[in-house]
């Protein structure tokens, strides 16, 4: 079998994974900023909101980075090169430490 056969399918792994992508981007952006506003209206401290507002800053970098990764990630398959997450599995961890921080914050003072 020839190595370029063995690397690459002709099913549609890469597409499920921008897909997957997307969904954490969306849900980071999203759930970030209706955790900042709710946190602000509810007059919780400061530092819950900008960790929500953190997340949603880093999810909204993720889908806007969402093409460009989608084309490395392809090229790499195509070219049989190893695949760098690098700066966006960065994003993604920071963006769910953030709602982790200001999920605690929540936690802790709203009793």
């Amino acid at each position: 079998m020839a190595p370029e056969k063995e690397i690459w399918d002709s099913g549609l792994q890469s597409e499920r994974t921008r897909l997957a992508w997307v969904r954490t981007a969306v849900a980071l952006c999203t759930g970030g900023l209706g955790a900042a506003g709710l946190s602000l209206r509810q007059g919780l401290p400061l530092p819950a909101a900008a960790a929500f507002a953190l997340a949603a800053l880093c999810g909204s970098l993720l889908l806007i980075r969402t093409g460009v990764r989608w084309r490395r990630v392809q090229e790499a398959l195509h070219g049989g090169r190893p695949l760098d997450p690098g700066l966006d599995v960065f994003l993604a961890w920071l963006g769910t430490l953030s709602v982790v921080a200001g999920a605690f914050t929540f936690v802790f003072v709203v009793r």
